[in-house]
């Protein structure tokens, strides 16, 4: 009979004895292969229609199941064809694979946002100030992003299923130790939460790298683009999760539900998903790995305490300083390895560039307005943790669909056409919200402008992060996904921080105290802090005096304001970045002419 081409394992056994090689013919001829054969590869040559790998002359063992697989099974490691690298073929189990990713991914994301909503808990039961609780908070986003290129390369050297496991291990051992533990400290549950970072930092770039190597170029688009989708989705679902627990339980039980979920992704991980690694043995670059973290942990700290400190502070101009000069270090230093950690030539090309900055102005975008909005359903329009985590599902209804189709779009239009119909969808978003959204405006209207921004978002995420991948050879496929996920990561840390910085300035130049109140007896200063002065309106209708009331109000119609502003300087930028991608991102589809390395 003739065989399909067919999918065949990466890396070979080089010396499988011929009485194992028949005991395992007979156990796979009881599964349905009709065939076997034992080949000696060589240059050039071909064993029963299939190509060796070339120029290595190594063994394989290979049984033929015939089916609409068309699969080829060989006693090794998995990969393609030509070149081992799933570019012509795919893992007959990759949808599976896709989930089992997906799954983790949604793991590390939710992480970034679930005690966003708990923060009043932890205040009352730990007794933190605002600094603790906002170093609860960025513990793990600066951990996670500072380490994240290094983990990357750790996944390409050792193996990505590996690292994966192991990051799922911390993630969900220090998650248990903070959900169980009785009477649990400030500073450990700082800790826990920057172990549980150092774990996302090796989970999250082995899940698109994975992706990428179980998938043939011609399904990566899709695949990827489910991927996105679940990146996407993962801070709304946080949202909704912490909100939940906060509500039902209490703000440990935030914690215990990353346990299960790391639980059964160790387990079907081990179940369905195959070692891939750099098949070059590249070694490490453990100077660049340190200059990589020092140079990322810097920016993210210095964009972290901006707002506390003032962005023209000695301390932030120092910060920035600081990083610039790690960075500058480690580009020097990369330029100058044999075996970077992460090659410059990266950077000359226009679809890696350009599809960094598309998913860092949108990640910009969705986090500085979900954090706004976090504020908003909650203290303006009174709503529990619960009941405003429900109020952005228009956000991934919108966003689910249109990353995971995206491929499509991009097959017809190209990606430039695709990424700046996307940001600008986000510019449309956030110019609605600017300028039609006051204290009073309905949900169906916020709704949306949710739903149209996740269609944005989508359209976004998905093309821009394949151009990444496809951008980088499949044994970089870990540092490619790492620099994608850093990228994610200082968008995200910039809009919260400039949002944030945005929203404060127009709240406290527009606050108008109202009649009656003199400031310097109330225990706050409600000019400077949107919650401070819910907080002490409530308080003073609490001892029977109406003024109170009037301070809401004051408050809310400053905070709209300022939230509306910021969601204006967001339709700027994402205008801006939707302008770049027009001009400058390549306009070919997926797969036309993909990067070989």
């Amino acid at each position: 009979m003739t065989l399909p081409k067919a999918f065949q394992f990466n890396k070979f056994v080089h010396d499988v004895p011929p009485l194992a090689v028949a005991l395992a013919a007979q156990t796979w001829t009881s599964f349905g292969i009709t065939s076997w054969a034992w080949t000696q590869g060589k240059p050039g040559v071909q064993n029963n229609g299939w190509p060796s790998e070339a120029g290595t002359g190594v063994q394989s063992t290979c049984f033929f199941r015939p089916s609409h697989t068309g699969i080829k099974y060989c006693m090794g490691r998995w990969g393609s064809m030509e070149g081992h690298d799933g570019s012509q073929e795919g893992h007959p189990r990759r949808w599976f694979i896709l989930a089992v990713m997906g799954m983790s991914l949604i793991v590390v994301m939710l992480n970034n946002v679930t005690l966003n909503v708990a923060l009043p808990e932890l205040s009352k039961d730990l007794g933190a100030d605002n600094t603790e609780l906002q170093w609860i908070l960025d513990a793990y986003a600066l951990v996670f992003g500072g380490t994240l290129l290094l983990m990357g390369a750790i996944g390409d050297r050792y193996g990505r299923r590996s690292t994966l496991q192991f990051g799922l291990i911390v993630m969900g051992a220090f998650s248990a130790w903070v959900a169980l533990a009785q009477n649990v400290t400030t500073n450990e549950v700082i800790a826990a939460r920057a172990f549980m970072g150092l774990g996302a930092a090796f989970v999250m770039p082995a899940t698109l790298s994975i992706v990428v190597t179980s998938f043939p170029r011609t399904e990566r688009p899709r695949a990827i683009g489910i991927w996105a989708a679940m990146a996407g989705i993962g801070a709304p679902i946080g949202l909704f999760v912490g909100g939940w627990a906060v509500q039902y339980v209490d703000w440990q039980a935030v914690f215990m539900i990353n346990v299960p979920i790391a639980i059964v992704c160790i387990a079907l991980t081990l179940a369905l998903v195959p070692q891939s690694r750099d098949e070059q043995q590249t070694p490490l670059d453990p100077i660049g790995g340190v200059l990589s973290m020092a140079g990322l942990g810097a920016f993210l700290y210095t964009i972290i305490e901006a707002p506390n400190h003032g962005w023209t502070s000695l301390e932030t101009f120092g910060g920035a300083a600081l990083s610039v000069l790690f960075l500058g270090l480690f580009w020097t230093w990369e330029r100058q390895r044999e075996h970077p950690m992460l090659p410059m030539s990266f950077f000359r090309e226009p679809g890696f560039v350009t599809g960094l900055l598309a998913v860092t102005l949108a990640y910009y975008v969705m986090f500085s307005f979900m954090f706004t909005q976090m504020l908003h359903f909650q203290l303006v329009r009174g709503h529990e943790a619960l009941d405003a985590a429900v109020r952005f599902l228009p956000l991934p209804l919108g966003l689910m669909p249109a990353a995971a189709n995206s491929d499509r779009l991009v097959a017809l239009f190209g990606r430039a056409k695709v990424v700046g119909s996307g940001l600008m969808l986000v510019t449309l978003g956030m110019v609605m919200f600017g300028s039609v959204v006051d204290v009073n405006t309905d949900y169906w209207v916020l709704g949306l402008v949710f739903f149209v921004l996740g269609l944005g978002m989508g359209l976004t995420m998905a093309p821009s992060t394949g151009l990444v991948m496809e951008s980088v050879p499949d044994d970089k496929a870990g540092v490619g996904s790492a620099t994608n996920d850093s990228s994610r990561e200082i968008g995200g840390a910039l809009g919260i921080a400039i949002g944030g910085s945005v929203l404060n300035e127009f709240y406290q130049q527009s606050f108008q105290m109202p009649e009656g109140i003199d400031a310097s007896t109330l225990a706050a200063d409600p000019t400077t802090s949107f919650p401070a002065a819910v907080r002490l309106g409530g308080e003073l209708l609490a001892q029977g005096q109406p003024v109170g009331a009037a301070l809401i109000e004051a408050a809310n119609e400053a905070f709209v304001f300022g939230m509306t502003t910021s969601a204006s300087a967001s339709a700027v930028i994402s205008l801006i970045a939707a302008v770049i991608v027009f001009r400058f991102m390549p306009r070919a589809t997926f797969g036309e002419e993909p990067h070989e390395g």
